[in-house]
């Protein structure tokens, strides 16, 4: 039996949800057309809406990593004695 180098894991890919895109859509889209990076004039609406929902959103909040790798790792050097 050939000898494990590294146990590892790979980790699930989670699906990145992105509550504030329809927001960004529309300002990126507004300054595109009217060249209002400063949102002063039309864009203004379009800013506080984007704004408005990242301050709401709760995607900011980190998740728990898994600590498989790190008991896998510890126990790896037992197996390779």
């Amino acid at each position: 039996m050939p000898k494990l180098v590294k146990l590892k894991v790979k980790p699930r890919k989670a699906d990145v949800i992105n509550p504030c895109v329809p927001e960004l859509t529309a300002m990126l889209g507004c300054w595109a057309v009217s060249h209002d990076l400063k949102n002063t004039g039309e864009c203004a609406q379009a800013a506080k809406n984007l704004a408005q929902c990242m301050k709401t959103s709760s995607g900011s909040r980190k998740v728990a990593q898994s600590t498989i790798n790190y008991h896998l790792a510890r126990l790896g050097k037992n197996l390779m004695r």
